[in-house]
């Protein structure tokens, strides 16, 4: 045996072999890791479409009089921000099970603290109570969410942006030794109230991304969100990874990621991925860089697969349609299975996922020469559903015994979505209930480490009544236990505070007003001070 022209004996060489393949392994490695985090960075997409100087302008020379910031890949810092320190957010390893670690953030006494002034800042219905705690505080994470909230309510989509940041900024820097962001083997439990934030911000940081114009960067922060939790999938990414893979022309991606997950998954019974993975092959099929056989393989799997979409979905064709502002032939029009009986006749839970893919994913749909693929489908479809095929009859089946109720991460992401044609379609249960942005409809088993001191019932009552009346009132005489005490569980404020204006308003309503009595004496009037 020889080994790089020396001779060397059998377990010698075997072992010179063995490390030289482990440090080339341990690069292909950290390479891969790096150019998953690099993709983090919306700034080396924008490079990619427009150049780093457009990108950058005059921001290089500047970097180098910055003062020392701590190097984070999820967002980068900036110079108007506030001085970082110690905010009271740590995160901690909680077990590990068949090489799966679990964390989870938490929250120190000091931290509590503030957490309980922000909750009356809530209360208060005043965003100036939320920015004055946050003079105090700046690296607070729910209110940098709620505050990003109101400011994108006004229409101040770069400070809503920086909000967000900033929250992403605060809790990387609290992040364990060994939590790492593409391992895929990190995960954090959405039961527990201290790791809703990091969620949450991710979400947001992703919306901010894809308006941006930066669909790549926004599909890996999709990637995080979901192998943060794959099984729960507490903020069901799953509705949107598909249109950002889209987006990002990451077709093969997709489509690889159906054919591992449908069989334990079932994705194409979400009405997204059955028709996004059709029309990531038809993509496919059009790039010329590929061979004869994979682009015929990728038009059949496409005619294939979009035609059983159109059959299991039929209620997406019209409303798809109206959208991108094409008239269907009259075919089309006047056959009764893409009607409005099929809309009408549709589960709730199935509308709000139809009508969420429609709404977000219609612009893909506008190309001449997707429409002309379409249409080749769809009258294909309709013959099938004339001659009586048992796959409509068998679709049909499947869409009345299932989708009759939507679980609640699905509600949650449509809230977060704001998707118009999908908040509409709510149920009364959820849209009659307040949604705190910082925190929208809990999970119903949460995981509860502290909870809020009690507060006396009467003068809550007093200050809400007040503050619903007068909304920059405070109530200065607001009493409740010592910091130092633990108390017992507090009062839901949502449910409190939704039954407090419910009651108001009933009083209201039956108030009657009579004349008052006439007084004879003229002069004893007089005006209100």
């Amino acid at each position: 045996f020889s080994l790089d022209g020396k001779e060397e004996t059998p377990l010698k060489c075997a072992s010179l072999l063995w490390a030289k393949y482990c440090k080339i392994f341990v690069c292909l490695t950290f390479l891969s890791c790096f150019n998953i985090l690099r993709n983090l960075n919306p700034e080396n997409e924008l490079k990619r479409y427009f150049g780093a100087r457009a990108v950058l302008g005059d921001q290089r020379p500047r970097q180098r009089q910055r003062q020392y910031v701590r190097s984070t890949w999820l967002t980068a810092p900036k110079n108007t921000w506030p001085r970082y320190s110690k905010t009271g957010i740590a995160m901690q390893l909680v077990e590990t099970r068949r090489g799966v670690q679990y964390f989870t953030f938490e929250h120190h006494r000091e931290y509590q603290q503030v957490q309980f002034k922000f909750l009356d800042a809530v209360e208060s219905m005043d965003p100036n109570n939320i920015v004055l705690l946050l003079q105090m505080n700046p690296y607070h994470v729910d209110s940098l969410l709620q505050l990003s909230d109101v400011c994108r309510m006004q229409e101040d989509q770069e400070m809503a942006r920086d909000l967000v940041e900033r929250a992403l900024y605060s809790l990387e820097c609290a992040f364990h030794p060994v939590f790492s962001l593409t391992s895929g083997s990190c995960r954090l439990d959405y039961r527990r109230p201290e790791n809703r934030a990091f969620y949450l911000a991710l979400f947001k940081h992703l919306m901010f991304l894809e308006k941006r114009g930066c669909p790549r960067t926004a599909l890996e922060f999709c990637k995080l969100i979901l192998s943060l939790d794959p099984e729960n999938d507490p903020l069901c990414v799953l509705l949107m990874i598909d249109f950002l893979s889209l987006r990002a022309r990451e077709y093969a991606f997709l489509t690889r990621m159906f054919q591992e997950w449908e069989s334990h998954r079932n994705l194409s019974q979400l009405p997204n991925f059955a028709f996004s993975v059709p029309l990531a092959y038809f993509f496919l099929s059009q790039q010329e860089e590929h061979s004869e056989l994979e682009l015929s393989q990728a038009r059949e799997r496409a005619a294939r697969l979009i035609q059983l979409a159109l059959i299991m979905f039929p209620s997406v064709l019209m409303p798809l349609l109206d959208h991108c502002s094409v008239q269907p032939d009259a075919r089309v029009a006047s056959h009764s299975f893409f009607g409005l009986n099929a809309q009408i006749s549709q589960p709730p839970a199935l509308n709000q996922l139809t009508s969420l893919y429609v709404g977000r994913t219609h612009s893909l749909w506008k190309d001449p020469a997707v429409m002309a693929w379409l249409e080749t489908n769809v009258h294909e479809v309709l013959r099938m559903v004339d001659a009586r095929d048992p796959l409509v009859e068998e679709s049909e089946h499947k869409r009345k015994m299932r989708y009759q109720s939507a679980p609640r991460n699905i509600y949650r992401h449509v809230i977060l979505s704001e998707m118009k044609e999908a908040t509409a379609a709510l149920p009364l249960e959820v849209t009659s209930q307040p949604v705190m942005g910082f925190d929208p409809l809990p999970p119903l088993d949460s995981i509860i480490s502290y909870t809020r001191p009690e507060r006396y019932p009467h003068l809550v009552t007093l200050s809400l009544f007040f503050r619903s009346l007068l909304p920059n009132f405070n109530l200065q005489g607001d009493i409740r236990h010592d910091g130092d005490e633990e108390a017992g569980a507090g009062q839901d404020l949502n449910q409190g505070v939704n039954r407090l204006m419910a009651a108001m308003r009933d009083m209201l309503a039956n108030i009657q007003f009579q004349e008052p009595p006439r007084d004879d004496n003229p002069e004893g009037d007089g005006d209100w001070d």
